[in-house]
């Protein structure tokens, strides 16, 4: 990935639209129908970007969706791609940086996720308040792109205690229980094993997924206002004694879009005003 290509990129997607979105959506498996919200809307294949890739994952539609919702322009990602399917880290989070080179600063991401902890379950909606990731490469390795940001970045606040503050209230607004925990990243494809999960818990995780880290800590290099939720899909293994498969996850993404949805729309126009 390179400089010129992002701006390339970039330009394609502006050439698209006739307002900058304000806020950049990631929507993981399952969770892809708060496009259907939108208005004025324009879809773009990923296909269609220059430089883009494609994501080969069941409940990841694989385009952009540019609109807005209560008059807030929003550029939603049906699916995202992953360094398990064989992507590079710099691909993976090639969007994210997209949407830099666009001039969004806000960015929200989603993902399912698995619980290792037997006070989240299947069902709940965890804001994610910090990560784990100690497995992969890391997607600022290589010359730094001195344009989104610094060398050495920080990351004590990676998701803003501010944004999640505000999230805990509308939650609570529309009478969603939204649980606040950690998320610990893995590379995949295959599940975790019954002794992974519990070193994971045991490390002070939550959660557990193959996602959204690498594009938060590109967010963060970029100076992005991050906010991570999870939809706890599954208990991980070990925790119940049970077979874990995409297919579960799915539908039980199925099952809460609707109760995610309404937290998602009341989440970004609260978010929109400050």
């Amino acid at each position: 990935m390179t400089l010129d290509q992002i701006k390339e990129a970039a330009r394609f997607i502006s050439s698209k639209i006739e307002v900058k979105p304000q806020f950049g959506i990631i929507l993981g498996s399952g969770l892809g129908s708060f496009a259907d919200e939108l208005s004025q809307k324009v879809c773009i294949g990923f296909r269609q970007i220059p430089h883009f890739h494609v994501s080969t994952v069941a409940g990841h539609e694989g385009r952009m969706v540019i609109g807005t919702y209560d008059k807030i322009p929003v550029m939603i990602l049906q699916g995202r791609f992953h360094y398990y399917e064989g992507y590079a880290m710099d691909q993976v989070t090639f969007p994210v940086r997209c949407m830099l080179s666009l001039g969004i600063s806000n960015l929200i991401v989603t993902n399912a996720a698995g619980s290792v902890d037997i006070e989240y379950k299947p069902g709940d909606f965890m804001l994610i308040k910090d990560h784990i990731k100690f497995h992969g490469e890391n997607p600022l390795r290589g010359p730094n792109m001195d344009e989104y940001g610094p060398r050495f970045n920080d990351m004590s606040d990676p998701y803003s205690a501010q944004i999640r503050q505000l999230a805990k209230s509308c939650a609570k607004a529309v009478n969603i229980e939204l649980k606040e925990g950690v998320y610990y990243y893995m590379t995949g494809p295959c599940y975790e094993t019954a002794a992974e999960v519990k070193a994971i818990n045991t490390l002070g995780a939550n959660a557990v997924g193959m996602s959204t880290a690498p594009e938060v800590i590109v967010a963060a290099h970029g100076g992005m206002n991050i906010m991570g939720l999870s939809c706890i899909t599954n208990m991980a293994t070990g925790i119940i004694d049970q077979h874990v498969d995409h297919d579960g996850v799915m539908k039980m993404g199925n099952q809460v879009e609707k109760k995610f949805i309404t937290l998602l729309k009341s989440i970004l126009t609260e978010w929109s005003t400050l």
